[in-house]
Parts: structure tokens; C-alpha cells; sequence
């Protein structure tokens, strides 16, 4: 009889699409499972982005580990950007582990998982990682059936100063037009309406590939696609949102009113120090254009506090742009010391008392913002995804304003018996707060 195996996924949603990769790799021998009790196998997604994400994945992997004793656990690999980075010092540490794969090696996982079923195993390649998944490889999506992520592109060449992603997922590397239209062509026809496209630097999509940046182009194929309803864009980094891709936005009724635009600071020092590319000014123009040509968009950015060297002025900066920009969503990071970069090499760190001072305080200051926001759809009717039917009667859903677990929720009324999980409705909004929303169906 097949042995069980189950993927647990930490980190963003292009982890999550590696997991789905392993995972359909892995289906061709053994069986997929969500019950870790029984599981003969467990591998483990892990994540390194920020200090947090690293002591979560280790915490997770000594969870897991308990699995051996307590269930049916026989063979546990750590896979992700934790084993890239930390490949060695996990199996050394963690003496339960048996085996580790890089993420350059992510379409070896049948091979670590068969190895490490016989002896202790580590599969890293030297150097940056180079895999690119593609259309024909097998893929078990752990997404709801009418939503999918796709990612376009993998790596990142921007070397952020404060960041590992370069190291541990390798150079910025461009799927094929015609791969990534193949992929979405059969998750439309398996009943996917809804499409996150994503990459490290999705603006940069296919610079490497073509020589130009092909987003636009891209995105007018993938609207053409039967089934698809909504195409939203996240990880959109501001230097390079052209104004092709900005009318191609306008002009496809398909792609979401949403840009996931990750600015990370306003103070053009810090921005410099932080080695991100353009100025706030820059990055002012570009949203005042995205408004001006879709009234209605929702955009979302994110924010480091605690930057080595950031003063309370340029502290101050930052809230002064909060303030005047007035977000519709807006995540902060208080900045994580990593090491190996060269943020984290500097000397004048901040206190980790003032970087979480300071991101509370641009938090407290959002939920103002967003709250007032919010208020701009009530009395309107919008379009809601059905995601889940709550106990007492209501529907809750998404408008195309919110991405999935990441924004929020509309509460919904007066529904009928006849609609289902992923059908799209209209509402009229009667409240909102600073993350959701509440209505009713429009008969």
C-alpha cells in the first residue's frame, strides 16, 4: 500500500505554489493527505523572509518532528528558502530531520524523499538556485477550486540591503509567455475564476525573456481566456508600472482594480540606503496616475519601520506620506536584522523597542485611514466572490478589492439558496468598518 505523505506550506503564496509543485510530484508515488497524524510522510515549507518567519518554520519543523513519536511519521525533509539558506546547520541541529532540499531543487522532491527514507539526506545545489517550474509539471492546488495562484517569474535581482531573497531563490528568471497562458487555459477549464499573478518583481516580468517588459502583454493574453473573471496583480514594484501597463489595466474589464505596490519607506535616504530603486516622488506620481485612470482602485503598499540610521524625521516622513497617500490597505514590517545582508551588517541599528513603537504607530494611524476609506462603498453595489457560508445564515465573500487572506471580508444577507462557494454576486454595501465590509444581495 502507498505510503501518506503531507506538505505543510509556510510563507508567502509563492511558497505556497512550490508546495503544489511538490505535491503533485509527490502524488505520483504516495498519497496526499491533510491528517498529520497519519501521515508517513511530512515535508515541511519553510520560510526566512524576516527573523519571525524563520524561528516560525523551526518551531513548525519540531512540531512535525513530534509527529514520529505521537503518529504514523516516518520520514521528515525540510524543504524552502530556510533549508536553501540553513540547509546544514537544520540537519545538524535537528537530528530528527531527515533530509533537506533547496529551493533550486524543488522538482527533485521524490528523489530527497525516497533517499531519505533509506539515510540522512541534504540536496542543495552550489551557487544560486536556478529551477523554474512550468506548465507540465504536475500540481496538487491547495487553493479553493475557483481560485489559483500563477507564478510568472522566480528569483529577484534587486538586492535589497535588507534582504535574503536574492541568495536563497537565486536571479530574477522569467516564465514563457506560453507557459504561463497554458497553465491558466487549464485552471480556467478546471473551474478557476479568479487568478493571482505574482512574481518577486512582477513588473519585471519577461525583461529577461524579451528584452522589454511584457506584463501588459501578457496580461491582455491571459484576459482573452474563457472562464477567467478576475486577474489580480501582486508584488508590483513601483519603478517599473508603465503607463502601458496602467492603460492595459483600464482598458480589461478581467483585471482586478487592485495593485499590491510595495514601497517600503518615503524617505528617499532610507529608500537609497535600503537599495531600492526610484524616489518617493516617483512613487507619488505613479499613484496619483493609477487614480486618475481608475477612480475606483484599491491599493495596497507595505512599510518598514526601525530601518539602521532611520531618524525620527524620517520617521516622521514616512507618517507625513501615510497620511497624505491615505492607503486602502497598508502592512508594516518593523525591519529584522538578517544577517549575511548589508542592512544587517551596519552598525547603527535601532532598538527593536523603537522599530516596533514606530510600526505600531503608522499601524494605528492606517486603521484610521482605512476606516475612512471604507466608507466610500457604502450605499454602492459591488461585485462579490463567494467564499464560505457561516452558520447563522450569511454568505461571506470578496469584492475585487481584497485579496485572498491577505484583506477582507464582505458579510452578506438576504441571500438565496441557490448560490454557491466561487459564484459572483452583486451586493449593496450598507456598513463598513476598517477591514470589512457588510451588505446585502441585490434580487
Amino acid at each position: 500500500m502507498a505510503k501518506k505523505v503531507a506538505v505543510v506550506t509556510l510563507g508567502c503564496p509563492k511558497n505556497q505554489v512550490d508546495s503544489e509543485v511538490m505535491s503533485g510530484l509527490l502524488a505520483q508515488a504516495y498519497i496526499d493527505t491533510d491528517n498529520l497524524e497519519e501521515a508517513d510522510i511530512i515535508v515541511v515549507n519553510t520560510c526566512t523572509f524576516i527573523q519571525s518567519a524563520k524561528e516560525e518554520s523551526i518551531e513548525t519543523i519540531f512540531e512535525m518532528a513530534g509527529f514520529k513519536e505521537s503518529g504514523s511519521c516516518q520520514t521528515l525533509i525540510a524543504t524552502g528558502c530556510l533549508a536553501q539558506r540553513y540547509g546544514s546547520e537544520l540537519m545538524q541541529d535537528i537530528p530528527e530531520l531527515d533530509g533537506v532540499l533547496g529551493t533550486g531543487n524543488i522538482d527533485e522532491i521524490m528523489e530527497i524523499v525516497q533517499a531519505a527514507e533509506r539515510t540522512r539526506t541534504t540536496l542543495i545545489k552550489p551557487g544560486t538556485p536556478d529551477f523554474l517550474h512550468n506548465e507540465k509539471m504536475p500540481r496538487r492546488r491547495s487553493t479553493p477550486d475557483y481560485l489559483a495562484f500563477v507564478k510568472v517569474a522566480e528569483g529577484c535581482d534587486n538586492y535589497c540591503t535588507y534582504c535574503v531573497i536574492p541568495y536563497v531563490r537565486g536571479h530574477f528568471r522569467s516564465r514563457p509567455e506560453e507557459s504561463v497562458i497554458q497553465e491558466v487555459q487549464d485552471m480556467a477549464a478546471q473551474g478557476v475564476k479568479e487568478i493571482l499573478v505574482m512574481a518577486q518583481d512582477t513588473t519585471r516580468y519577461g525583461l529577461d525573456l524579451y528584452g522589454e517588459l511584457r506584463l501588459p502583454h501578457l496580461l491582455r493574453q491571459l484576459s482573452c481566456i474563457e472562464g477567467i473573471e478576475w486577474i489580480r496583480l501582486m508584488y508590483c514594484y513601483p519603478e517599473r508600472f508603465t503607463d502601458e501597463l496602467i492603460e492595459t489595466m483600464r482598458q480589461e474589464p478581467k483585471i482586478c482594480r487592485y495593485i499590491d505596490l510595495p514601497l517600503q519607506h518615503a524617505d528617499n535616504k532610507i529608500l537609497k540606503d535600503m537599495n531600492r530603486r526610484g524616489t518617493i516622488e516617483q512613487a507619488e506620481t505613479l499613484i496619483g496616475k493609477l487614480r486618475s485612470a481608475m477612480p475606483d482602485i484599491t491599493l495596497r503598499t507595505t512599510m518598514i519601520t526601525g530601518f539602521p540610521g532611520e531618524t525620527e524625521q524620517e520617521f516622521q516622513t514616512m507618517v507625513d506620506f501615510v497620511q497624505r497617500i491615505q492607503f486602502d490597505r497598508l502592512g508594516v514590517f518593523s525591519y529584522s536584522q538578517e544577517e549575511n545582508t548589508p542592512a544587517g551588517q551596519r552598525e547603527d541599528q535601532i532598538s527593536s523597542e523603537v522599530r516596533e513603537q514606530r510600526r505600531e504607530q503608522i499601524m494605528l494611524l492606517q486603521q484610521e485611514i482605512s476606516l475612512a476609506r471604507q466608507q466610500r462603498w457604502v450605499r454602492r453595489v459591488v461585485t462579490v466572490m463567494l467564499e464560505q457560508k457561516l452558520p447563522d445564515g450569511r454568505w461571506m465573500g470578496r469584492t475585487e478589492g481584497d485579496a485572498p487572506e491577505i484583506d477582507g471580508q464582505v458579510y452578506i444577507t438576504g441571500a438565496q439558496t441557490s448560490i454557491h462557494v466561487g459564484d459572483m454576486i452583486k451586493v449593496r454595501i450598507l456598513e463598513a468598518d476598517s477591514y470589512d465590509l457588510i451588505g446585502e444581495v441585490v434580487s
